[in-house]
């Protein structure tokens, strides 16, 4: 199964001199919209009838696509929120494409449906995506996302009967949902794109706005906004007992917020007047909740790893004061309930979780079952029962509810699952990246194989970017993985947010390089320790990722035997100019400045593309409405690897349809795309589906 023949692709004529340097661009015509380009259009249909024709021929496919199947085939559940006496979560039995909605009138009442999406499109490709109950339960807000787009479209329900209200709200993109009241709604929107320019035109002038029920949102008044300063966005929560709304402003992706605070005790008379808490844009304020007049937030302030302040607005002059001291670990997650904080930290990318009073003082730990993530803790001030979830990389979430008295923890949701964990050893190492730093991985095998101590076929994922951590997580295409004979390695490599500012600080901007030297060592580790052979690893990610992964296949495409780079960002002279690309330069730099040029000349996956060299296999994957990493990246990237003098392996692209990013994807989408990657990786890799 060599490299087939490809698709022929015009090459235009399009060059840019950047700082003295020219750069050809033969690709650009690939970056227009496929809706609005017939040409581009002909072109993903010849790149995916080449795909699918190779991807069909692949031995261990259809093995997992029924094993994927079988393993996602569990109840999964989301945390439940109480509001006015209801619980609301999600549920789905296991393969429908998009998760109902139930509530619980009381906590042991029957579940009743809600909402269900998968009514919403015959491709189940319109997904529930947020949603938030009003104070007293009665009604729900939520967003709608239709193809895997980020902008959403918000409606409101009636909780008791289920009718839908006529309230709708268009063009609300990367916002949250925040109730004022029982009379209406807080959330963020852009100005409507021009025509054929919503899937590409960049985001500015980002404003919060406050709809009334029953108005339309042509009504809705306007809130927070800085026309003078148009980078900046916005995003409103409201205080758990309706006092203060915190509009939370940034200007790209680093955790540098400025904080605004307005009474709600005002607004009936029309008076949203924002008063500054935190200006300038120096540092990440993560707002927990308030009680009265006394907010609590997270902040790196003067702490790296994250730190406990509150401030109370009554007073003449209001002062922050520090309610929880930076730990040794960073803070990963932060709520009040009842009368304590409750913090999630990273303890070397596995969490674990501490309680305290209000005023800071040490009231016990949450036991957990080994390593692997919490989710929530979902709760309320005053109340007296938390919600939240852990799961680890063999075992799938399981929901439980905690007394925040005594501490008590019972099952409140627990998946039945087609498979034994314990029949899986999951173990952490650390390595030494070029220039010694110490770098943690985990490592999942089959117990069996484990003890044998064999190499097996490995696949390894790394991300590395944007302070995003990577914790310990249920996948049923890696667990497939490793049911099959291979080890599934996650490495955690600088960029991340892991180790707090530092960890994030040492894999961006200018050294963006060791987020790609951490990797390469981590595959030279796994070889060293016969964790896998030479020609037995391959590699994958995703959005950063996918740059990962595109970076390092060209820096050392000896070291891989196959890669899946996935809505990858491959384009960094050009990944600022479209949606929510300009806010990535806080990760990358500024293209148009010519120290930060050099460096994304130096790595940018599109541009490094060498003739005569023996690539890994690769299979490109990505979506015709990804509007946060527009698919040209992977088309432009695609193209110029299957142009260049190469080995023998094949570079094949995946292009899905009515698929975004990744939110929203449908069950059976989601299965099918594992499936063609798995058995791709598989083969690569000597990896063979079992009997």
């Amino acid at each position: 199964m060599s490299a087939p023949d490809y698709p022929k692709t015009r090459r235009g004529d399009a060059t840019e001199t950047i700082f003295g340097e020219t750069i050809a661009d033969p690709y650009r015509w690939l970056e227009d919209d496929v809706r609005n380009s017939p040409e581009v259009a002909d072109w993903v249909e010849r790149q995916n009838a080449l795909t699918n024709a190779f991807l069909d021929r692949l031995p261990a496919r259809e093995w997992f696509r029924s094993r994927i199947s079988e393993l996602f085939d569990f109840e999964r559940f989301s945390t439940p929120y109480q509001r006015g006496g209801r619980y609301f979560y999600s549920r789905n039995s296991g393969l429908q494409n998009q998760s109902p909605l139930y509530v619980r009138d009381t906590l042991d009442a029957a579940p009743r449906l809600l909402i269900d999406p998968n009514q919403w499109a015959d491709d189940g490709a319109t997904a529930l995506s947020g949603w938030a109950p009003s104070p007293d339960g009665s009604k729900l807000l939520y967003s709608v996302q239709d193809g895997g787009t980020d902008w959403r479209i918000l409606r409101v329900l009636d909780v008791a009967t289920g009718e839908v209200r006529q309230d709708e709200i268009r063009w609300a993109k990367f916002t949250g949902l925040a109730w004022v009241g029982e009379e209406g709604f807080l959330y963020s929107r852009f100005p409507e794109p021009e025509e054929g320019e919503d899937f590409q035109a960049l985001n500015y002038n980002q404003a919060v706005y406050f709809h009334r029920l029953g108005t339309a949102q042509e009504s809705d008044q306007l809130v927070f906004s800085t026309p003078d300063h148009p980078e900046r966005n916005h995003s409103a929560s409201v205080s758990d007992d309706g006092r203060w709304a915190i509009i939370t402003s940034s200007i790209g992706t680093d955790a540098r917020y400025e904080i605004h605070a307005v009474s709600l005790d005002d607004t009936g008379s029309g008076d949203w007047t924002a008063r500054a808490l935190v200006t300038g844009f120096d540092n990440a304020w993560k707002f927990i909740d308030g009680i009265g007049d006394r907010l609590w937030f997270v902040t790196n302030e003067d702490a790296p790893l994250y730190r406990v302040v509150s401030i109370d607005l009554a007073a003449g002059h209001p002062q922050w004061r520090e309610v929880v001291a930076q730990q040794d670990q960073p803070i990963d997650g932060a709520s009040i309930v009842g009368d304590r904080l409750i913090l999630s930290y990273l303890r070397d990318a596995s969490s674990a979780v501490r309680i305290y009073t209000l005023d800071g003082a040490e009231a016990g730990e949450v036991a957990l079952d080994g390593i692997g993530s919490v989710g929530g803790f979902s709760g309320h001030p005053g109340n007296d029962e938390a919600f939240y979830s852990f799961t680890s990389f063999n075992r799938p979430p399981t929901i439980y509810r905690m007394d925040v008295a005594s501490g008590e923890t019972t099952i409140f949701a627990q998946p039945e699952m087609a498979f034994d964990p314990d029949n899986f050893v999951v173990e952490q190492r650390f390595y030494h990246s070029k220039d010694g730093t110490r770098v943690p991985m985990f490592i999942m095998r089959r117990r069996d194989l484990a003890e044998a101590g064999e190499p097996l076929p490995t696949l390894l994922y790394g991300y590395g970017g944007f302070d995003i951590s990577l914790t310990p997580g249920f996948s049923a295409s890696r667990l497939a993985w490793v049911e099959a004979g291979g080890a599934y390695v996650v490495a955690n490599i600088r960029g991340g947010g892991e180790y707090g500012k530092a960890w994030h600080d040492g894999g961006r901007r200018a050294s963006k390089q060791n987020s790609f030297d951490d990797f390469i060592a981590a595959g030279e580790y796994l070889i060293a320790q016969g964790i896998t052979a030479q020609g037995g690893l391959a590699i994958q990610g995703g959005s950063n990722g996918g740059l990962l992964v595109g970076a390092v296949v060209n820096q050392r495409p000896d070291l891989f035997a196959a890669g899946n780079a996935g809505v990858g960002v491959m384009d960094m002279l050009r990944f600022d100019r479209w949606t929510a690309g300009r806010y990535w330069v806080d990760d990358y730099g500024y293209p148009d400045r010519e120290e930060d040029f050099r460096i994304l000349r130096a790595y940018s996956p599109l541009h490094n593309i060498q003739d005569g060299v023996d690539y890994p296999a690769l299979l490109v994957t990505t979506a015709d409405t990804d509007d946060r990493v527009v698919p040209g990246h992977s088309f432009k990237y695609i193209a110029a690897m299957q142009e260049a003098e190469r080995g023998e392996r094949p570079q094949l692209i995946r292009i899905e349809t009515r698929a975004g990013h990744g939110s929203g994807k449908p069950t059976d989408k989601a299965i099918a795309e594992a499936a063609d990657i798995m058995g791709f990786l598989a083969y690569w890799t000597g990896l063979d589906a079992p009997e």
